[in-house]
């Protein structure tokens, strides 16, 4: 028996995020969750601590609203754009509020993630050896390997209180398929106590089964779908649309200051009621010509019978 789990995104924030929760965020540098950042935002919830690998909007816009009190991660940056500002001010004058930092680098955090999908308490690794991260991060053991003498370190298992997702196609159920780069998106959703999937497009069941090796994160660790499309925007995602430059580009600008950001926040997050007003303000035009600058270059194929 199929289970309808779509609701709307302010429904789901607000019933299954909670302050003090551990957040984790999918995607990577691409569909990542940044319309569940606004959400998160616009309703205010504090004191998180985000588990990430290396991200960019979806991240810098917590950091600079002030709803992070905590940042487990490899990489905050924007891109190829610049500097992650809110980042470094939060981290270097405590302006919004001060950020505890615990590093790791990108396969440390997806090796976090295997270990809370898995069931296990930690994973060992050979990466970080030889840098100074281990020194800093008390989280991170170093040990012999039982086995071969060779010194690894271990890293705990993340086990995030909520994690958001962002994929291309879902049925009403949660049953989600990922096209393009996968990140620690399949772990993430095992790992996490309740996952929030959002998706460019909600197709049914029937589509689905026609391509079944393509669904990345099963139904049973999904808690609600969110039909959002653009819902990665200004990032891109693979088959649907490209990255919006020009609009992060000003973005960066305006983060420049703390004040310069907030008047941002209250233009671009809080000045409208729904996503789909937001959309109107960036205007069908442009977001016609994202399309295009992706669909020239990739498209997700169509199967059209089993």
């Amino acid at each position: 028996m199929s289970v309808n789990k779509v609701t709307s995104l302010a429904k789901a924030v607000q019933g299954l995020v909670r302050d003090h929760d551990t957040v984790a965020l999918g995607g990577i540098l691409a569909r990542e969750p940044v319309a569940c950042s606004y959400e998160l935002i616009r309703q205010n919830k504090k004191d998180l601590t985000l588990i990430v690998d290396s991200h960019d909007e979806s991240v810098e816009l917590l950091l600079g609203a002030g709803l992070v009190k905590k940042v487990e991660s490899a990489y905050v940056w924007i891109g190829v754009i610049g500097s992650g500002l809110n980042f470094r001010r939060a981290v270097e004058k405590g302006i919004p509020r001060h950020v505890e930092v615990e590093d790791y680098t990108n396969l440390a955090i997806g090796m976090r993630f295997l270990a809370g999908a898995l069931g296990v308490p930690f994973l060992p690794v050979l990466s970080m050896s030889g840098s100074d991260i281990p020194k800093y991060n008390d989280k991170i053991i170093r040990m012999q390997d039982p086995y071969k003498g060779q010194a690894v370190n271990l890293v705990p298992a993340a086990e995030p209180d909520v994690a958001f997702i962002h994929v291309q196609r879902a049925d009403k159920m949660g049953n989600a398929q990922i096209w393009g780069m996968l990140a620690n998106d399949v772990n993430i959703a095992r790992a996490a106590k309740k996952v929030i999937l959002t998706c460019e497009e909600i197709i049914p069941t029937s589509e689905i089964r026609k391509i079944p090796n393509m669904t990345q994160i099963p139904h049973y660790c999904v808690d609600a779908v969110v039909e959002m499309p653009f819902g990665a925007h200004p990032l891109g995602v693979a088959g649907y649309y490209w990255l919006d430059m020009p609009f992060r580009k000003i973005w960066l600008n305006a983060s420049k200051t703390q004040e310069g950001f907030n008047t941002w926040i209250e233009e671009w997050v809080l000045s409208w009621d729904t996503f789909e007003e937001y959309l109107q303000k960036l205007g069908s035009d442009r977001l016609a010509k994202l399309r295009k600058l992706e669909r020239d270059n990739y498209q997700i194929p169509r199967i059209e019978t089993y």
